[in-house]
């Protein structure tokens, strides 16, 4: 019986080595090439560029925009998947036929491609699922179509003073890392039609306004290097924010009004919406800034609105302080005598009566010093100027009373109504110039 075993094993560990020895043979069968192809490599040096010795080669290019992912206000980036496609004549590759031979992506390895990369691009992968997404492509004249499928995470530099009316425009450059002007030129095979897919595509916060390709040249220490540079606006949609911010914030401006027609003397109420509104508000705005980088170099549209919504609204809070304030001073003052009340309009007028009494005297000492030095025309005229001007002093203090008179509230319940009126007055007019300044100008 153990021998048995023993055999029946051997026989099984033969038959897989017997398999394991006939894979490789099956592999090498597999992998020997059609002899156009064979006829093709053969002597082909995939280290040098085509037209070695006879100027540069010319590579266009042309682009698919499937995706754009995501647009990072924070890290200032957005994130594409892109088909990139490139084209070049290799006469090295010249064949007989009328028809192209497309290959398997893996041969890509034996060919020369183009040392095409992404400016700014903070990371790129190349899509392997289920394999490579790679196209190769020869035609009979030596032409070589050479296709990738690329997710590229791109910096793009914004300027958010005009956020959330800001327009945005990024850029995806393409440069050649080793190879300079002289070796390799760069164009765009359409044109500005080179690059598609954008009229298609729907973004979350954006709209695409505009997008246009040029060609350029990268300066380095060493050398220049060919550049196709891809521009595309991006206005940004504000629908979503008048919702989600804007909206609120009005509300709550609206809301801290309420407390102007709620009677002075019921303190909780007014207190409670005050207080309330200001807390709302300052959380309102620590959530509105939680999507934007933390730059002070950046004063926002929206961080200017919020800050016009909660002075408003602690506006109202003061307001009421003021206003009971008042209040209880018109109380006090009416538990004093009246006499006081007539001493100090006595006294206010002794000041005026004093300052008239002396422009008089100056006035009959000028007209003394005038009859005595007549003769002398200079020091008549600066007498009179004199007397002209001692009237001056009087007027000034005149104002001075009534401008102090203005600020002195006789009813402090008319407070509440001027701010009934004067606050969704002021708050319509800056809104008008704010609304102006940053959608017209």
């Amino acid at each position: 019986m153990c021998s048995l075993k023993y055999c029946s094993l051997r026989a099984i560990f033969l038959l897989m080595l017997c398999r394991s020895i006939q894979i490789p043979e099956a592999e090498g069968k597999g992998e020997i090439l059609p002899p156009t192809i064979q006829k093709i490599i053969k002597g082909y040096n995939k280290y040098l560029r085509p037209f070695f010795d006879n100027g540069p080669v010319s590579v266009g290019m042309s682009l698919d925009i499937a995706s754009i992912d995501t647009i990072s206000e924070i890290n200032m980036d957005y994130t594409a998947t892109i088909f990139l496609r490139q084209r070049w004549t290799d006469e090295r590759l010249c064949f007989d036929g009328n028809k192209s031979l497309s290959l398997d992506g893996r041969l890509v390895e034996m060919l020369w491609v183009p040392d095409t990369f992404i400016v700014d691009s903070k990371k790129s992968f190349l899509h392997d699922v289920t394999v490579d997404n790679r196209l190769i492509r020869i035609y009979p004249n030596g032409t070589v179509l050479y296709a990738l499928r690329i997710t590229t995470t791109v910096a793009c530099s914004m300027d958010l003073t005009k956020y959330p009316m800001d327009k945005q425009t990024c850029t995806l450059q393409l440069e050649s890392w080793g190879y300079n002007i002289n070796d390799v030129m760069f164009y765009w095979t359409r044109g500005n039609d080179s690059v598609r897919g954008l009229d298609t595509l729907r973004l979350a916060q954006y709209t695409v306004e505009d997008h246009f390709t040029s060609v350029s040249e990268a300066n380095y220490e060493t050398g220049r290097y060919p550049k196709l540079v891809f521009h595309f606006k991006l206005k940004r949609n504000i629908l979503y924010f008048i919702l989600e911010t804007y909206v609120p914030s009005i509300l709550l401006v609206v809301l801290s009004w309420v407390s102007f027609w709620i009677s002075q003397s019921s303190v909780p109420a007014r207190i409670c919406i005050g207080v309330t509104t200001v807390l709302t508000m300052t959380t309102l705005m620590m959530g509105a800034r939680t999507s934007l980088p933390n730059a002070n170099c950046f004063v926002k549209a929206i961080d200017v609105y919020l800050g016009i919504c909660f002075s408003f609204i602690f506006g109202a809070l003061l307001e009421y302080a003021v206003a009971h304030f008042c209040t209880l001073h018109r109380f006090s003052s009416k538990e004093l005598p009246k006499d006081e009340d007539e001493e100090a309009e006595e006294e206010r007028d002794g000041v005026l009566a004093a300052v008239a009494n002396s422009c008089s005297a100056s006035e009959n000492k000028n007209k003394i010093n005038s009859n005595k030095n007549s003769k002398t025309s200079i020091s008549g005229k600066r007498e009179r100027s004199k007397h002209h001007g001692c009237s001056s002093p009087m007027s000034v203090m005149k104002r001075l009373f009534c401008i102090f008179d203005c600020f002195h509230v006789k009813n402090p319940y008319h407070i509440d109504n001027y701010a009934r009126f004067s606050f969704p007055l002021s708050f319509i007019i800056i809104n008008v110039f704010y609304w102006v300044y940053y959608l017209y100008l």
